[in-house]
């Protein structure tokens, strides 16, 4: 049997094995062999590679112009020399000329070998990055296997992601084999293999491990419409059922919060608060802030802002510890919140007093109408409460 009939039963074996198209292989050597003839005949320019696709025969040809006087065998042939090969040829036409070099069956082969190594492999790096692209803002489980540095290894299967120290939940700590859910933010195509980068602080982590416990959120009947998350600390979701039997927050929550704590223990107790969305903006606010009370809330949509009155025994619940609580909620909604408690506001109906005022917007940035506040206490510029007027 020769090798070239070898060949292309090879290249057949490894279409069936591999799923690597035949053709492709071939293609890809015929490319190899080109730039192989270079260092035959000094440039490659006007070289054609053809290997029969049945016995696999190798065969060279130079691309050459028809002229009257020849100034470069390389390129050029002769008019008298072209009509020997065929009748029809005149100047200008390009013509075949076969100039495969002896021996070079071997080189062929030789080039076969190395372009079939490196196909399979670049063909198996394409594979490996389809799959993980295919995971792409979606949670998967992988396996820590090392800090590197403040980094983390973690071995998602085929392929290893490192958790960056900015994607980590500050004050999470991990051991060697331990299993951990992550969010898949990006995959990228390397030389190296698929890089991808993972996520425990992202919102959307918060978001898919809902889908995955809770069925109404997997199928569609209950939606989550918006999601605010301090990693490690407090996330608020608002959530909307399509189906009126439905309630969507006891879906989430599940009997005796067994669905909720579930997610809990995986963010490794970072609390939830789950809130009924509404397309009114009063009621949204009303409900993001909850657990605080609320008396009244005043929307101005042009600017995306609202007024907030609360008990006076509710204040710094509704703002939260170091503002926690009215920041998420800014976030939730969209609206910056200027939350007053009802002895606050009183004097502004009076016209006798300004009142203080507290705003949050979506950033969680604060802004202030003065420096005098009655019931909020600073200590190193930073804003605290007592601890008996705030519930978890």
């Amino acid at each position: 049997m020769n090798e070239g009939r070898e060949l292309i039963e090879a290249l057949a074996q490894i279409e069936k094995e591999k799923g690597i198209s035949k053709d492709i292989l071939l293609e890809a050597i015929e490319s190899s062999l080109v730039a192989a003839c270079k260092n035959e005949y000094g440039k490659s320019d006007n070289i054609r590679v053809n290997i029969n696709r049945d016995n696999g025969k190798v065969l060279v040809y130079a691309e050459k112009t028809v002229v009257e006087d020849v100034e470069d065998a390389a390129t050029q042939i002769s008019l008298a020399n072209a009509k020997l090969k065929d009748a029809k040829y005149e100047l200008g036409d390009i013509v075949q000329v076969e100039v495969t070099p002896r021996n070079f069956g071997r080189i062929a082969a030789q080039k076969a070998k190395q372009v079939v190594v490196q196909k399979i492999r670049e063909e198996e790096r394409k594979s490996l990055y389809n799959r993980y692209y295919s995971m792409e803002k979606d949670i998967v489980t992988g396996i820590v296997q090392r800090y590197v540095g403040k980094n983390i290894s973690v071995n998602l299967g085929k392929v290893d992601a490192l958790l960056t120290e900015s994607e980590q939940v500050k004050g999470e700590v991990f051991r060697p084999t331990e299993r951990v859910k992550l969010y898949v933010v990006d995959v990228k195509d390397t030389t190296k293999g698929p890089k991808v980068t993972v996520s425990r602080t992202h919102p959307e982590l918060v978001k898919r491990l809902f889908e995955a416990e809770v069925t109404e959120v997997k199928d569609g009947t209950v939606e989550i419409k918006s999601i605010a998350r301090e990693a490690g600390s407090r996330t608020k979701i608002a959530v909307w059922s399509n189906d009126p039997n439905v309630d969507p927050v006891g879906a989430c929550v599940g009997v005796n919060g067994s669905r909720v704590n579930a997610i809990v223990d995986e963010l490794r107790g970072e609390k939830i608060d789950i809130i009924n969305w509404s397309d009114d903006p009063q009621i949204l606010i009303e409900n993001a802030l909850s657990p605080a009370k609320v008396i009244s809330v005043s929307v101005s949509e042009d600017e995306k802002s609202a007024s907030v009155i609360v008990p006076d025994y509710q204040l710094s619940l509704a703002i939260g510890k170091e503002g926690q609580n009215a920041r998420l909620a800014a976030r939730l909604t969209g609206y910056k919140i200027d939350i007053k408690s009802q002895s606050q506001a009183q004097p502004r109906y009076d016209d006798t007093l300004l009142s203080d005022h507290s705003y949050y917007d979506e950033q969680g940035n604060r802004y202030d109408d003065d420096d005098r506040y009655e019931d909020d206490r600073y200590d190193d510029g930073k804003e605290y409460f007592d601890d008996d007027h705030y519930e978890e």
